[in-house]
């Protein structure tokens, strides 16, 4: 990736200005938008973001590949695992992916975000934004994000860094997960497994209104999740239809 960093200082959402780059013609693959606050940012199921200045990571990156693209629930793993092991680069320890796009430290605190987006992919000419928030130098909280759910930083862990560093770390290990996911994606599926901590005791899987549980036996971009049921029975559910997981 040609890691061209457009810097927009505060503005709505890195992630819209990427996708503002593309409609215009002028982006390129390897992009990457960086703010230093959004007024706008947003994470999964158009859930806020909280962005304020003050020096945490709000980055998105134009991905451009060969037809026909990425695995779309692929590339959401490949962009966890890419923030995760960024920042433990950095010195952050007991790390983990939380399904689907969550780094979370080892008590289940959220401390980083990962949305992957797509608007009107083309066949011939797919395109993506994968953007990432980490909470680097925070150590205090709006109370309302704290009642929605435990959060951490990286000084909260123990780590001294800044965005640049961060950001830095992170994108080598993007396109290293990226070539894992084009290369040999039955290698990044079990590195995700793994660093979920899917394996082992039993599984909680919603799939719209339907929840079915079970033991994990395998996770693969076409097949999907499959389970051993509490009943001796296999299911296999496809990756785009799991909503939520989680242990039980």
């Amino acid at each position: 990736m040609d890691r061209r960093v457009i810097r927009h200082g505060v503005t709505d959402s890195t992630s819209e200005r990427a996708f503002a780059a593309l409609a215009e013609g002028s982006a390129s693959h390897g992009d990457v938008h960086l703010a230093s606050a959004q007024t706008a940012g947003r994470g999964r199921l158009g859930r806020e973001w909280s962005s304020p200045e003050g020096g945490d990571l709000y980055a998105s990156v134009v991905l451009l590949p060969p037809p026909p693209g990425y695995d779309p629930v692929g590339l959401t793993m490949a962009v966890g695992l890419g923030v995760l092991r960024g920042l433990e680069r950095l010195g952050g320890a007991e790390l983990a992916l939380k399904w689907p796009n969550d780094v979370v430290d080892d008590d289940g605190a959220k401390l980083a975000g990962v949305l992957v987006e797509s608007r009107g992919l083309q066949p011939n000419a797919p395109h993506y934004v994968a953007g990432f928030g980490v909470n680097v130098t925070r150590t205090e909280f709006p109370a309302e994000l704290e009642r929605e759910r435990p959060v951490t930083s990286l000084a909260l862990c123990g780590v001294e860094a800044d965005a640049e560093r961060a950001l830095t770390e992170i994108l080598s290990e993007l396109e290293a997960s990226l070539s894992q996911l084009a290369d040999s994606p039955h290698i990044l599926c079990s590195a995700f497994v793994e660093r979920a901590g899917l394996y082992g005791g039993e599984l909680e899987v919603q799939r719209g209104s339907e929840t079915s549980r079970g033991r994990l036996l395998g996770l693969d971009l076409d097949a999907g999740l499959c389970l051993a049921t509490q009943a001796g029975e296999e299911l296999t559910i496809p990756l785009e239809h799991v909503s939520a997981l989680r242990h039980i």
